[in-house]
């Protein structure tokens, strides 16, 4: 149960209610700080649709971030979301495999993206060897943005938990479908 009440748009002044267009838990608890919200709809909005990073390769990061993180809410979000955005089945079931250090089949740029999440997750920074594989690989600019947003969905899920935010009933089936596996 989350720590502080869920709002309604009717519980906002008005030129506030614009931020729960999407009635989700994670803006409804995040919309008792307006402007913080405000900000981090600037954010979502930047990175979603107009970051020049591959949205496929995002997605996937942003998986691998709630799957390693075991933030039910935003891995599953994101499961929904990244179907949108070229992410398939395979590539979902693959961020598994990848985490427990098994071929998963994915390219060689989409693992060294997964392993750049994971390592600023677990241990603050990407690696020398990695972030090097990346700029060999990504323009400058997409490379910082992809920096960004693994940085950002670490904060996110931070939130989440912090928040004890709950997940909706119509995203929580999707963990039956790509279930957590145990970590070593």
């Amino acid at each position: 149960m989350a720590r502080l009440p869920y709002l309604n748009a009717s519980d906002l002044a008005p030129e506030h209610q614009h931020l729960l267009k999407r009635n989700i838990n994670l803006l409804r608890l995040m919309s008792h700080s307006p402007k913080g919200a405000t900000a981090f709809h600037t954010m979502g909005h930047y990175i979603r649709f107009d970051s020049p990073l591959n949205p496929r390769l995002r997605e996937m990061a942003i998986l691998q971030i709630g799957y390693l993180t075991r933030s039910v809410y935003e891995y599953t979000h994101h499961i929904k979301i990244s179907r949108d955005f070229g992410v398939s089945d395979e590539d979902i079931r693959a961020i598994a495999a990848e985490t427990a250090g098994r071929a998963s089949g994915l390219d060689a740029l989409t693992r060294d993206v997964l392993r750049a999440a994971r390592e600023m997750t677990q241990s603050l920074a990407a690696s020398d060897a990695t972030f090097a594989a990346l700029k060999a690989q990504l323009d400058t600019e997409s490379l910082t943005d992809l920096v960004l947003i693994i940085s950002f969905y670490n904060a996110v899920v931070r939130f989440l938990a912090t928040m004890e935010i709950d997940n909706e009933p119509e995203y929580q089936v999707l963990l039956a479908q790509f279930p957590f596996e145990a970590i070593s």
